[in-house]
């Protein structure tokens, strides 16, 4: 939430020759490259309200007063083509305004989620330190919370700290107090359909029948075990990448709770395992605490895993999509292929799909 996105590239990997259900747990170790690629303004920015750059901050920072008059905004920590964020002052506080440029449904939707989850642990904390609400609301799409002090453990695709096992081991501790968190089911929502996301990626071709079909067995596997019954849902802040995990001196600080809602168990490590391909030991200790759940736990997290990592393809397929067309050279220019880090990192994930599908497909022979 307080962090700038930017993907990252990884060369080529050889295939991994491991055929049974833990062969994720100890994936081909890589060569972190760090581009910086041209794309919407993220970083922090002076706050420029002039011109007409700055309608979109003016009409924010409207919506802000309307909810929370006494917030002065100070700095512009992310401006895409989506969501606003704003630094400022409440008084001697420090604040964060979020405020949604995109009213779709599926925006809106998420955004309504959010504010309905720190509404929620005003009365109900959770076992993590998140930011304290101050003001929302859902009909403008305007959300003021307070600013916690830490640094963002990575990007979206980059683990800055992880790698240093004091970090890993703190973030992890949050997720797992969170997952075992256990509040009243009517207090939050199920954010995902995990039947109607499968056949939808089936139906678009990121999902072949036969991993539609593994799936399913994988589910069906779970669901017959009770995965079903309240108890062996899982609380989750449904996005637990490293650009929403602040590294603060008093502990980890989990933002962005858009996703947050019941899952099958699992969800938030099949993020986390995703995100920190760049860190071997992270990943087999990732693996290793999903498996502790036994074989439905594993399931579990298997199909969370293949959702998480067919997410990201799509995301990615249509990010190379954009530039192409956004930085497509002129006829006789000789400048580098458009996209080239995207696909870099399309490619690191198809490895990765292969990698989880192989898994998928040795747990169902055990079944």
């Amino acid at each position: 939430m307080y962090h700038a996105t930017s993907p990252v590239a990884a060369p080529p990997r050889s295939r991994p020759s491991q055929t049974s259900a833990s062969a994720m747990v100890a994936p081909r170790p890589r060569v972190r490259t760090v581009p910086a690629p041209p794309g919407p303004r993220t970083g922090r920015a002076r706050l420029d309200l002039s011109g007409p750059q700055g309608v979109a901050l003016r009409a924010a920072v409207a919506s802000v007063h309307r909810v929370c008059p006494d917030f002065q905004p100070t700095e512009l920590l992310r401006r895409s083509g989506r969501t606003v964020l704003l630094a400022g002052t409440i008084g001697r506080g420090q604040a964060v305004a979020k405020c949604l440029l995109d009213r779709s449904p599926s925006w809106a939707e998420r955004y309504r989620n959010e504010v309905a989850t720190y509404r929620t642990f005003v009365r109900h904390r959770p076992p993590v330190r998140v930011p304290r609400l101050i003001a929302a609301d859902p009909e403008t799409s305007t959300l003021v919370v307070e600013r916690m002090l830490g640094r963002p453990a990575g990007t979206p695709h980059q683990a800055i700290d992880l790698p240093d096992r004091s970090q890993l081991r703190a973030v992890l501790g949050a997720v797992n107090r969170l997952n075992a968190w256990q509040p009243s089911h009517d207090l939050f929502d199920s954010p995902l359909d995990y039947g109607k996301r499968l056949a939808r990626y089936h139906e678009i071709g990121l999902l072949t029948d036969r991993d539609l079909d593994d799936l399913h067995k994988l589910l069906r596997s779970v669901v017959s075990s009770g995965a079903r019954s309240t108890s062996l849902r899982q609380f989750c802040h449904g996005d637990a990448r490293p650009d929403n995990v602040l590294l603060a001196p008093n502990g980890p600080v989990l933002v962005d709770w858009e996703h947050a809602g019941w899952y099958l168990p699992g969800y938030d490590l099949a993020t986390l395992w995703c995100a920190l391909g760049d860190s071997l030991a992270a990943r087999r200790q990732i693996s290793q605490l999903a498996q502790r759940g036994g074989p439905v736990g594993r399931d579990a997290f298997l199909v969370n895993l293949m959702l998480v990592l067919t997410k990201e393809v799509r995301a990615c397929e249509a990010a190379v999509q954009r530039t192409m067309r956004d930085e497509a050279p002129a006829p006789g220019d000789a400048v580098p292929a458009p996209g080239e880090e995207q696909r870099l990192l399309l490619r690191q994930l198809h490895e990765d799909c292969g990698l989880a599908r192989r898994a998928v497909r040795a747990a169902v022979g055990t079944r």
